[in-house]
């Protein structure tokens, strides 16, 4: 039985320790943000963080999280949940919608270490994350409005 921490609260998981995070968070614990996209590590749909740092969890076991935080974008502290997702709206970011949760946590990740980034600085932090329907600048112009209204 793995002992797990998911948006600050208990959980546990009594399977097979290789089963990936996104498995366990979505099909045993109910928690459907974090999205399967290529299975593979690629994608950035399935983005978490794993004592804060971003992960892909549908490639990462469970095991690597036993004794660790799992936040997902409804774990978010209160004032940077709400920054990221005021910017998404203004920004117009979502066409699809199906990788903004990814999107917003390797932004938010990014954020909470750095609270004026660069351009440049956005583009290698949210590397990784694929946008089918192509709105990079909008997630660009999103993550800096975001780290002013979180700073």
């Amino acid at each position: 039985m793995l002992k797990l921490n998911v948006n600050g609260k208990a959980a546990s998981f009594d399977g097979d320790p290789e089963t990936p995070i996104l498995w366990v968070l979505r099909d045993h614990l109910d928690v459907t943000s974090p999205k399967f996209g290529c299975g593979m590590a690629l994608c950035g749909a399935c983005t978490v963080h794993l004592d804060g740092a971003p992960i892909r969890s549908c490639s990462t076991p469970v095991s690597a999280a036993a004794g660790k935080k799992i936040t997902t974008v409804e774990g978010l502290p209160a004032k940077l949940g709400k920054a990221l997702q005021d910017a998404w709206i203004a920004e117009e970011v979502p066409q699809c919608g199906y990788c903004q949760t990814g999107q917003m946590m390797s932004a938010a990740a990014l954020i909470k270490t750095n609270k004026n980034p660069s351009n440049e600085q956005i583009v290698a932090a949210m590397d990784g994350n694929v946008c089918r329907c192509g709105t990079y600048s909008r997630i660009q112009k999103a993550v800096t409005r975001a780290a002013k209204a979180s700073a």
